[in-house]
């Protein structure tokens, strides 16, 4: 006979007795079962009635441990009950103490401790997140497990996946999976985990927009913008004298809003009963997020370290004009950190992709809100980054350091996503101090837009040229020193569905089978073929003559070649465009013996290695490109290493 689960009840019911309490149990395991970076969850029933438990009451316990010391905030999770997410970070003892800001029996003065033991090094094989929290790498300009293991991020981005458009099943699915009508959750996700991905993009809510009587983006009686969402092609509210509906700030036109409301109909906030169509910033709906916690968690189980995001800039001004912004946002993130901020993932407090005069607030205000919020509850408590997705380069935008003391990892993206990005990438890994940085938004393959136009063109979606944009932007974002990784441009971020027309942006399962999502891998292989080591390295792109041909445009994304080198110049990697010249090496060790292998990023094979050898003034002759040409046919890698 099995007794363990018996003994499991009997310590629940002897845990809840000598607590003298309804809450602080833990929901998942005993203790002699607790291991460190997993969950644990304590839940606690008010005994006072609230007006609003959202805004009325904060409730946390103070944990201790082995070299912690912390105050971790709860969150509402409806009715009377406050739950508080923990994690332990090291084997050993941990206590914990609870308290909030009323007079409360049911949250106060709570009490328990726990004892956590080590994985093993097959169960953090078995899932890496075991490892602990992703974090900057001790130089800074890389990510790590809190064992030291490397972290490269391979990003999608499925900015909608959090909402209905890709439901959450709770159902099993199947390696042998292929995208179609009526996919879900786990399968998107299996799928790309099979293609060697490690994380997903998605905001947590988009509040104001629902498919309406109104346009996609439109202003109130008030003259204030609602919301700039994604069109839903198809459903036209243009009036009957074909009057553009939103006034003719927006270049959707007449079509309404896609409607971003979880599997069950559930809003993220309520809807406010002064202002039409906005949302009461000050009601949460924590249904919503009891959908999205079976996503986080999910990706949690699967090894998944996601991005997530508070919201689009476009709902900041209605908050802003109604709603005493900087407190009423700052709770809402700290909302999101409470409720997920004991799971591995990375945090962007905005996502600001464009910051228009009318639908976003400028990146001062965000700024002042999220260091409001960074003032208020203070950082992540077990550790994890918080970026931004950006236009352009969160420097540009926002600043460094303690111009902007909340952000701990930068970010290019949006615009331009041409070789423009390569030289803000090169400016973020020279600041001081280092930050780790990477490109969020970079071309989408298959996406028909203005701004999506590499030197102006527009390739047949998923053909060799589209697939080759989205390449060349992996390498070259990385190889200027965005050494956290790389995130996927994948067109239907918005999750177009079943039912609904493809428009502008094509639908999910034909999106996610682009060849350019499973070139991925071949990226992180290519990174990672020595290790630890890539880590070290530094852009280059002085040491080659020459780094771009002729005819090559800024504006495009042919003809440049970069370099990224340790400084023992002793290991380096290379990425050619199409259209690349060959070039000559500079700055390498004098009369040194390297060996040279060219590497197909379109199937990540590695070719025969060739062993060349420096001038007496460090310079290094290249064999030719693999094809025989010069300009290059086709893009190539490369690596290069000092021969033992």
């Amino acid at each position: 006979m099995n007794i363990r689960p018996y003994l499991f009840q009997f310590f629940c019911l002897w845990f809840l007795f000598i607590n003298t309490n309804k809450a602080a149990a833990f929901q998942t395991s005993s203790p002699e079962e607790i291991h460190v970076w997993e969950m644990q969850e304590l839940i606690f029933e008010a005994e006072n009635t609230y007006d609003n438990f959202y805004t009325d009451v904060k409730v946390w316990v103070d944990l201790k441990g082995p070299g912690f010391s912390k105050r971790i905030y709860g969150f509402w999770d409806g009715d009377n009950i406050f739950r508080v997410r923990l994690v332990a970070t090291a084997p050993g003892e941990w206590e914990w103490t609870s308290g909030s800001t009323s007079e409360d029996s049911g949250l106060n003065q709570k009490s328990g401790k726990f004892t956590a033991v080590k994985w093993t090094e097959q169960e953090k094989q078995e899932n890496p997140n075991r490892r602990g929290f992703v974090r900057a790498t001790p130089n800074g300009h890389a990510l790590q497990y809190a064992d030291g293991t490397p972290y490269f991020m391979v990003g999608d981005t499925w900015l909608a996946g959090s909402t209905w458009r890709l439901p959450f099943r709770s159902a099993s699915t199947s390696d042998e999976y292929s995208p179609g009508p009526g996919i879900g959750f786990e399968d998107a996700l299996n799928y790309r985990r099979n293609q060697g991905f490690n994380s997903v993009s998605m905001i947590a809510a988009f509040p104001n927009w629902e498919a309406d009587n109104n346009p996609s983006t439109y202003a109130d009686e008030n003259g204030i913008f609602v919301r700039n969402a994604w069109e839903k092609f198809g459903y036209d509210v243009a009036s009957d004298e074909g009057i553009d509906a939103s006034g003719g700030e927006s270049y959707w036109g007449t079509f309404t809003a896609k409607n971003m409301r979880d599997e069950y109909g559930n809003l993220p906030f309520s809807m406010s009963a002064e202002y039409k169509g906005v949302s009461n910033f000050n009601n949460i709906n924590p249904e919503y997020f009891q959908s999205l916690d079976k996503k986080m968690q999910y990706m949690s189980k699967e090894g998944f370290v996601p991005l997530l995001e508070t919201i689009r800039r476009d709902a900041g001004p209605s908050w802003n004009a109604y709603f005493n912004f900087n407190e009423s946002f700052a709770r809402y993130v700290q909302y999101l950190i409470s409720r997920y901020g004991a799971q591995n993932f990375l945090f962007s407090g905005i996502h600001l992709d464009w910051i228009p005069e009318d639908f976003s607030l400028t990146a001062e205000q965000f700024n002042e809100a999220l260091t409001y919020h960074l003032n208020t509850y203070g950082p992540p408590p077990f550790g994890q980054l918080h970026t931004s997705l950006i236009d352009r380069s969160t420097y540009t935008t926002f600043g460094h350091g303690e111009e902007v003391p909340w952000l701990d990892m930068h970010s290019v993206g949006n615009k331009p996503r041409d070789h423009g990005f390569y030289g803000a990438m090169d400016t973020l890994f020279h600041l001081e101090p280092p930050y780790p940085a990477i490109n969020f938004e970079p071309y989408y393959t298959g996406w028909d837009h203005e701004i999506n136009k590499p030197g102006g063109e527009t390739p047949i979606a998923n053909s060799d040229r589209d697939n080759y944009f989205a390449r060349a932007q992996m390498y070259g974002s990385v190889l200027s020193g965005g050494l956290a990784g790389h995130v996927h441009g994948t067109a239907a971020y918005d999750i177009t569905t079943t039912g609904e027309p493809a428009g502008a942006r094509p639908q999910i399962w034909d999106a996610l089978k682009y060849e350019s999502g499973n070139q991925m891998q071949h990226l992180r292989s290519f990174m990672l073929s020595e290790g630890d080591r890539y880590q070290q390295l530094k852009p280059g792109h002085q040491h080659l003559h020459p780094h771009k041909s002729e005819t090559s445009k800024l504006r495009g994304l042919d003809g440049w070649t970069l370099m990224i080198v340790t400084p023992e110049k002793d290991f380096s990697l290379l990425y050619f465009e199409n259209k690349a010249v060959l070039p000559e090496i500079s700055g390498l060790k004098k009369n040194t013996s390297y060996t040279f292998t060219w590497f197909n990023p379109r199937n990540g094979e590695w070719l025969e290695a060739t062993v060349l050898k420096s001038d007496r003034k460090g310079n290094l002759k290249l064999p030719g490109f693999p094809d025989g040409s010069n300009p290059s046919s086709k893009d190539w890698a490369a690596k290069i290493l000092q021969k033992q």
